[in-house]
């Protein structure tokens, strides 16, 4: 038995040596095998040739069997992995979209069974506008060029003070003075170079609003003025653009997905009128935790996500409320309002 295991060693190292490819190999190693078992199934008990190769083909059996079942388990194994991988076949349609390097980047994205290639297609072919890149804008802006979404536009006409970075965290230390959407369009690019960075360093009046959110696929409204509130959600009705509206108050924040054309309410149906000013101040005014714009302005680089590729159920007609001080979540329903001015007509 030691001769013909020597014998299979030597075969295989052999094949090494040349360079055979391992299917060649194993084959040579199953035909001495074969060979020996069907020499202790024609020759006689006894026979010095069986005695020399273990005197019986029980064992060569059992020991091709296990060697049987150890090949058949790689090559499930191999299976399961090509699944598992991102391979071309996965999108062949999508390859030229991509630029070398850039499914490497996406690979978690395209394993997700609800976004795969075709979802990472959508998201490089979309187009998503970000009012403000401040405290919501900043983790919502580098979420979505992380992910790989084609084309960002980002409005914002300040620029970054000191105040700003405790919570602002696309901008940086050396960024202060400078306009907020040049700094945010900076670090994207840093993140991500293969995505389209659109920076408008101005206040979005009724003048530029419709123009300028009709060229995108899908609007992020972060700010806390509630005039551009207003506005970016009118504007988003006429023209049937979903809108992810984030909002913060010292512990809490919130958000929701407004979107009339899907047969959702909007901005203006659950808030008729903008509260007082004592009812609603600023984070300046009252302040805010560091990190809840970070946990808000995620949440809706979830929902653009999730809008644009069509996976899960985004919060349409709900709006998610967070209370980061007590550590609680809840979810309410949002219903459209009859007679809504802006929606209803």
């Amino acid at each position: 038995m030691v001769l013909v295991l020597s014998l299979a060693a030597c075969l295989w190292g052999l094949g090494h040596v040349l360079r055979m490819p391992s299917s060649m190999r194993g084959m040579l190693v199953g035909l001495l095998f074969g060979a020996v078992i069907l020499l202790h199934l024609v020759l006689p008990d006894g026979h010095p040739l069986r005695m020399a190769t273990g005197e019986s083909a029980a064992l060569w059996l059992i020991l091709l069997g296990f060697a049987a079942l150890v090949w058949i388990y790689r090559q499930a194994l191999a299976k399961l992995r090509a699944k598992a991988q991102p391979q071309e076949t996965t999108m062949p349609e999508q390859a030229s979209l991509f630029v070398d390097g850039e499914l490497q980047r996406y690979a978690r994205h395209i394993v997700l069974r609800e976004l795969g290639g075709p979802g990472q297609k959508k998201l490089k072919e979309a187009k998503v506008l970000v009012i403000g890149a401040g405290g919501l804008g900043s983790p919502a802006l580098l979420y979505l060029a992380a992910a790989g979404v084609g084309t960002i536009g980002v409005i914002d006409d300040d620029e970054v003070d000191a105040g700003n970075l405790q919570r602002q965290v696309i901008h940086s230390d050396e960024a202060i003075d400078t306009p907020k959407v040049f700094s945010a369009e900076a670090r994207m690019k840093a993140i991500n170079p293969y995505l389209k960075v659109r920076p408008y360093k101005r206040r979005l009046s009724e003048e530029i609003a419709e123009e300028l959110i009709g060229e995108y696929d899908l609007v992020l409204d972060g700010t806390d003025n509630f005039d551009t509130r207003y506005l970016v959600n009118h504007m988003a009705v006429k023209l049937g653009i979903p809108l992810v509206s984030g909002a913060l108050s010292q512990w809490e924040g919130q958000v929701a997905v407004f979107d009339p054309a899907k047969d959702g309410p909007c901005y203006e149906c659950i808030f008729p009128e903008a509260p007082a000013p004592e009812l609603a101040p600023s984070c300046a005014e009252a302040g805010v935790l560091g990190p809840l714009p970070g946990v808000v302005g995620s949440m809706m680089a979830v929902e653009a996500v999730k809008l644009i590729t069509g996976a899960g159920a985004p919060l349409r007609g709900e709006m998610l409320i967070y209370d980061a001080l007590w550590g609680e979540t809840r979810k309410i329903t949002l219903t459209k309002r009859e007679g809504c001015p802006c929606c209803s007509g």
